[in-house]
């Protein structure tokens, strides 16, 4: 089993094609690989930049643009009840471990990779795996925590060629 991706372009002003959601899966797939996790599913949705500052504004109270949010399904998981097949299923299948959601400005992706002087495939690249991290519980809320995430990001773009 592999980890699914579901792809929802929500926006029309970055043209998004197959090359762009070939490497969204790749990323996904190379980042998931280097973690062991062999099942799931995550939700990659390409949005706007005022998409993105009205999301920033509801979950986060920061109104204005970002480039990358992550909503977990994995939060919380601790406390919360196991969902098992009843009794009256004729074949009991394995529910999917849903991961979350990666929301993605692709005009602030864009813009970002022209200010950072790197293609725009290596910045897409590094929203997705970031936003991936996210998703399994990577944080960059202190020294370590970032240098463990920006580790493990920099391991998969360098292992997908997408460098400065």
């Amino acid at each position: 089993m592999s980890v699914q991706v579901y792809i929802e372009n929500d926006q029309a002003q970055v043209p998004v094609d197959e090359e762009i959601v070939g490497l969204i899966e790749r990323v996904i797939a190379k980042a998931a690989e280097l973690e062991h996790l062999e099942d799931g599913e995550v939700s990659v949705v390409l949005i706007d930049d005022a998409a993105m500052r009205s999301y920033n504004a509801q979950y986060r109270g920061v109104d204005r643009t970002t480039d990358v949010l992550s909503f977990s399904m994995l939060e919380g998981e601790d406390g919360e009840p196991e969902i098992e097949p009843g009794d009256h299923d004729e074949v009991a299948k394995p529910l999917p471990r849903l991961l979350g959601d990666i929301l993605i400005s692709m005009p602030r992706a864009r813009e970002q990779a022209e200010d950072y002087g790197h293609s725009f495939q290596r910045e897409l690249g590094f929203l997705v795996v970031h936003g991936f991290l996210h998703l399994l519980g990577y944080d960059h809320d202190t020294p370590e925590a970032e240098e463990a995430m920006f580790s493990r990001q920099e391991e998969v773009l360098t292992a997908l060629g997408l460098t400065r």
